[in-house]
Order: structure tokens, then C-alpha cells, then sequence
């Protein structure tokens, strides 16, 4: 019997994990003080860049593809463009997200791997220069 092919997606136990991710991770970034830079490159209401977030993980982990049916290729680079976007504020996303990672992904070989994959997403998503 061949196994099943399995995703980083189902893995994680799908959408419901995804969710909680997501959720949480605005929550700190909502809460963070360290968190104030990033916090305020979003809207009021973070309901939306929740949901947008959830859609793309989706995808991206190997789930259904929410966010590419709705909105397209996801161009994340070209989408953050209008943001400014240097070490500090990727750090800062990066610590919400480690922070969530933290609390919803269990430990293991996965783990590792998504967030070495994380972590090289964000560092792509730097549009400007660090300050001197």
C-alpha cells in the first residue's frame, strides 16, 4: 500500500491549527508593545489581514489554495511594497509569529522546518534599508 501523500497542512492538523495560528499571532501582534511598528502597517480592524493570513497559510503549507482562488497569485513582495519594511519590522512580525509558533505548533522536525521556512519569507518581505 502506498502512503498517503501528506502536507506540512494536514500535518498540522488543518484549517482548525491554521486558524489558531493565525489568531493568535494578531492577537500579540494587537497586544505587543515590542510589536507597535508592525501593528500600525495594519488596519483598525484586523479581522481582514486575519482572514488574508489564514488563506494564504492555507496554500502555503499545502491545503486548499483560499487565498490564489480569491485574490490571485499572492506577489507577497509586491503586495508589501507600499509598507516599509526594514529589519526591525520583519523582527517584530517574526517575534509574533515565534511567539505563536510557541504556543499552537508542537515541537518536532516540522516545526523546524516551517519556521526556517518563515523566517526566510520574512526576511524576503524587507523592502527598505535599515536605518544608520
Amino acid at each position: 500500500m502506498v502512503p498517503e501523500h501528506t502536507t506540512p497542512y494536514s500535518e498540522l492538523g488543518g484549517a482548525e491549527r491554521i486558524r489558531r495560528l493565525v489568531h493568535r499571532f494578531y492577537a500579540l501582534m494587537d497586544t505587543l508593545p515590542e510589536a507597535w511598528d508592525v501593528r500600525q502597517m495594519h488596519p483598525e480592524d484586523l479581522s481582514g489581514s486575519e482572514e488574508k493570513l489564514f488563506k494564504y497559510l492555507s496554500g502555503w503549507l499545502g491545503g486548499p489554495p483560499l487565498y490564489e482562488q480569491e485574490f490571485g497569485h499572492p506577489r507577497l513582495r509586491a503586495r508589501h511594497l507600499p509598507f516599509a519594511i526594514a529589519s526591525a519590522e520583519r523582527d517584530q512580525w517574526l517575534m509574533c509569529m515565534r511567539l505563536a509558533f510557541d504556543e499552537c505548533i508542537p515541537e518536532g522536525p516540522l516545526r523546524t522546518r516551517l519556521w526556517a521556512a518563515i523566517e526566510g519569507l520574512a526576511d524576503h518581505m524587507r523592502n527598505r534599508a535599515d536605518p544608520t
